[in-house]
């Protein structure tokens, strides 16, 4: 999976390089001074948590400057491919995902962690094998873990209430039940408030992301490995068919939802949407922007995503640049980043519970069944294009009216999305044969 081929790393530094050159609106980026470490981040929440790491700096380092420089996360991912490949001055510590940055590390872009680091990083006593591996190149650590999204149902009580439903749904029969029981008309009958908030449109790649975690209660999956680093697509089957098909009856059968409506967390705070399926993060959230919204979690029937997110230090004189990413992972740090962010703390060991028991919504995010199943994204070069591509696919799909209840074109579609997936992999030579 990671000993990417002479001809990967090759077209790997033209797509970056592209990318530096088709982002001139990013050329403008700002230089750092010796006594001052920058912090690139691609969530805007982020900001106040790596703020109050830097307070607690002052003390060892009161000349020190922090810079957060907190963006919305195409524009950062941009900026991280400008940085990167077309130099920067200063300490930066850069937000990654692990998926995200072994383009990088595959270009000998970003540098390993020094001993210390590396040692803290694959300690078991600190991180779960899954994180230090997330955080890791060729067995070589590069990162530091720090946070993980990781999805579970967000649901209105309200109008739950309301609908008679007195539990969250267990299964994926029961959302599309659950859903049409939930949506609200107005007097012509057009859908008003969705019953289930999918996400249709906009946000590139996590379309396809938000339909894999769906599908992944169905048993399916974008990619799956095949061993000796190769991969193969697992949706152009049962699995796939079910969870498009939900898709499709919910817009057009059961008119539970609209690729035009408000969507997501804005829509569920508004309540403009009676459920949704997103990361723990939307809890820190409704409590600044709706703190009156009656609401509770629940985990999804069979398992989750998990995306690690990890940190990077790129630069000269890069020591203040570790220091700081260890310190976001002291428990004092990381209980902060809990109650005030809501995004879910990578490392071990940290008692959290004076976090949940105050906001009982984390539950469902930490509290979850045994056996309950995770995945994550695959740590290979050309993810991103491979997710960018199915979502674009998956728009037109929920633009389809014929689709809805039609087996034979519903499978059509899956195999051409499937084949275009494969034709990547084969070009990057990641696919089984």
């Amino acid at each position: 999976m990671k000993n990417a081929s002479v001809k990967n790393r090759i077209s790997t530094r033209a797509l970056l390089l592209n990318a530096v050159f088709g982002a001139a609106l990013l050329s403008g980026v700002s230089s750092a001074s010796a006594e001052t470490l920058t912090v690139w981040s691609g969530y805007p929440e982020m900001a106040p948590f790596y703020e109050h790491v830097a307070q607690g700096l002052k003390a060892a380092h009161p000349d020190l400057e922090v810079k957060v420089e907190a963006i919305a996360l195409r524009e950062h991912e941009k900026r991280v491919a400008l940085g990167l490949t077309g130099g920067q001055e200063g300490v930066t510590v850069i937000e990654l995902s692990g998926s995200t940055a072994t383009r990088y590390l595959e270009n000998d872009l970003l540098p390993e962690a020094p001993d210390d680091i590396a040692t803290f990083v694959k300690d078991p006593k600190n991180f779960d094998k899954f994180f230090s591996d997330t955080a890791s190149y060729d067995d070589t650590v590069y990162g530091v873990p720090l946070f993980r999204g990781q999805g579970a149902l967000f649901y209105n009580t309200d109008m739950f209430k309301a609908a008679g439903l007195t539990e969250p749904p267990k299964t994926m029969e029961d959302y599309s039940k659950y859903a049409e029981k939930l949506t609200q008309r107005d007097a012509s009958g057009r859908t008003t408030v969705s019953g289930w908030s999918l996400r249709l449109s906009g946000g590139g790649q996590g379309i396809a992301e938000k339909f894999w975690i769906n599908m992944h209660q169905f048993g399916g999956s974008i990619l799956v490995p095949a061993g000796d680093g190769k991969w193969k697509t697992n949706f152009a089957n049962e699995a796939g068919r079910k969870a498009l098909k939900q898709y499709l009856e919910n817009i057009f059968t059961l008119k539970t939802v609209t690729p035009e409506m408000p969507a997501d967390a804005d829509a569920f705070e508004r309540g403009q949407t009676a459920m949704f399926i997103r990361e723990s993060w939307v809890i820190g959230d409704i409590a600044k922007k709706a703190p009156d919204l009656k609401y509770a979690t629940a985990p999804l029937p069979k398992g989750s995503i998990a995306l690690p997110t990890n940190l990077y230090v790129a630069g000269d004189d890069a020591d203040i640049g570790w220091e700081f990413a260890k310190a976001t992972n002291s428990p004092e740090n990381l209980v902060w980043l809990l109650e005030n962010v809501g995004w879910l703390p990578n490392r071990s060991g940290v008692d959290y519970s004076s976090v949940t028991t105050k906001q009982p919504a984390f539950a469902a995010f930490v509290d979850y069944p045994q056996g309950y199943e995770f995945f994550t994204l695959p740590s290979i070069g050309p993810i991103e294009e491979i997710l960018t591509r199915v979502a674009a696919q998956l728009v037109v799909a929920f633009g389809d009216a014929s689709m809805a209840g039609d087996d034979a074109k519903i499978d059509a579609f899956l195999k051409k999305a499937s084949d275009e997936v494969d034709t990547i992999l084969d070009r990057e030579g990641l696919l089984a044969k």
